[in-house]
């Protein structure tokens, strides 16, 4: 063997093992064919010995004969055990391998947990469901205060009011000129309306000014 050899891994010693259990198996099924030829032979040999009337053979014969089938019988009996054995064997590399894997699987789980930190991962789920509960609560104070304004009584109308004020000061009329006049044309910019010229929009410009 080299100095500097290899160690064989236990799943290598194991596959080593179940190879020549294999092999010791079949070789025990040669020996028991051959030993079932001889004692078919046998058989045949007592009784052709008894028919000649030889005693002395058939007593040898039967004595080879039952020494034969107890050999037959012990190799039978081997069989099973190396059989046992090998199934042994397997169950145990099938252990192995479930003991690989749980192992595999723990070191990941080790290295998930060393990535993921439980707890952190908690506090900053807590953090931001707490933070969006105050995002939402802001938000719907904000629109309630939007709401409560804008649904305030006589806003709109004092705001057309208003509006009307200031075009009655600059001498629009919204239901006369402005309402009757014509759409430009296209690509026109200042183009004249009908009954409203630009010297009264320039007036109207100055008086808004002054205000």
């Amino acid at each position: 063997m080299p100095l500097f050899s290899k160690e064989p891994t236990v799943k290598e010693q194991l596959k080593s093992q179940d190879r020549t259990l294999r092999k010791v198996d079949r070789d025990l099924a040669r020996d028991r064919s051959g030993l079932e030829r001889q004692e078919k032979l046998l058989e045949q040999q007592i009784k052709q010995a008894a028919k000649r009337g030889d005693k002395q053979s058939c007593t040898i014969l039967a004595k080879q004969l039952v020494n034969l089938r107890k050999t037959r019988t012990k190799s039978v009996a081997t069989g099973a055990r190396i059989q046992a054995i090998g199934n042994q064997s397997k169950v145990m590399n099938s252990n192995m391998k479930m003991a690989e894997a749980m192992g595999t699987t723990t070191k990941t789980m080790q290295q998930m947990n060393k990535v993921m930190d439980p707890q952190k991962m908690a506090a900053q789920m807590n953090e931001f469901t707490k933070q969006n509960a105050k995002l939402e609560m802001t938000e719907e104070m904000i629109n309630d205060t939007l709401d409560e304004m804008l649904d305030e009584s006589g806003d709109e109308e004092e705001q057309d009011s208003i509006v009307a004020g200031v075009l009655d000061e600059i001498g629009i009329d919204i239901s006369g000129k402005v309402a009757e006049a014509p759409s430009a044309h296209r690509g026109t910019i200042g183009a004249e309306a009908s009954g409203f010229t630009d010297d009264d929009l320039e007036r109207q410009l100055k008086a808004l000014k002054t205000m």
